[in-house]
């Protein structure tokens, strides 16, 4: 069986997909997100290589917490980085029975990763902005024609996915910024929208790491406004 490098997991998890989950935190993106909190993960061979043998033992010891909704989510990094790793754990939680998830910034795509994509049971798209300069200036990538890609084909598809957004102050706590998020998620077959507050947990990383923190120029919303915000992309808008 294929093996990937790992960076961590996060057991009985109950952010990333419904249910309680197994986190499965995988190593290597091609992002470099000025916010980062997980920039230990940005190299692939940094990680523990591992087996998806090591993997199913593992998951097979927390079945029994996932009741009807739980299960299995690929995170990072960019899972999709390591696709055919990606592709057998799926493959193997399909067989357990398992409920799978992929949560995705959607920096990178090839048939890979659509193949892991179609046999997830949702796919979790981590929106970092809805325009190609705001998504370059953020993730330091440009590389935004590969999110539209993404999002064309999982439109056709109807394929279930959850979307996310990081909101920081002055970056993008606007009106416009929700239109502009409306539009570009606009007939995606979007089970749940999430505007998550910008923060600066992964700072102590890049500072242990000897990296300048790239965003220490940016502030969470205020509870008030994001809570706006909020109540902005919950209208009825044909999402």
């Amino acid at each position: 069986m294929t093996s990937g490098h790992v960076h961590s997991y996060e057991t009985l998890g109950a952010l990333d997909g419904p249910g309680l989950r197994l986190v499965i935190f995988l190593q290597g993106c091609p992002l470099r997100c000025c916010y980062c909190h997980n920039p230990d993960t940005w190299e692939v061979a940094a990680g523990r290589l591992t087996s998806v043998a090591d993997i199913s033992r593992r998951i097979q010891r927390f079945i029994p917490y996932f009741g009807n909704r739980g299960g299995v989510t690929l995170s990072g990094g960019e899972p999709l980085l390591q696709a055919a790793f990606c592709l057998e754990i799926l493959r193997e939680c399909r067989r357990l029975g398992v409920h799978s998830a992929i949560d995705t910034s959607g920096g990178v795509w090839n048939e890979l990763c659509r193949q892991a994509g179609e046999l997830a049971d949702i796919v979790i798209l981590d929106l970092k902005a809805a325009t190609s300069e705001l998504w370059q200036a953020i993730t330091g990538r440009d590389a935004f024609s590969t999110l539209l890609q993404i999002i064309a084909e999982f439109r056709a598809s109807r394929r279930p996915v959850w979307v996310r957004q990081v909101v920081a102050k002055g970056l993008n706590d606007s009106p416009e910024a929700m239109r502009e998020l409306t539009a570009l998620i606009a007939g995606l077959n979007c089970e749940r929208l999430e505007l998550l507050p910008y923060h600066e947990m992964g700072r102590g990383k890049w500072e242990k790491l000897g990296m300048d923190y790239a965003a220490k120029h940016l502030q969470p919303p205020t509870p008030a406004l994001l809570a706006e915000l909020r109540q902005a992309l919950t209208a009825p808008r044909g999402v």
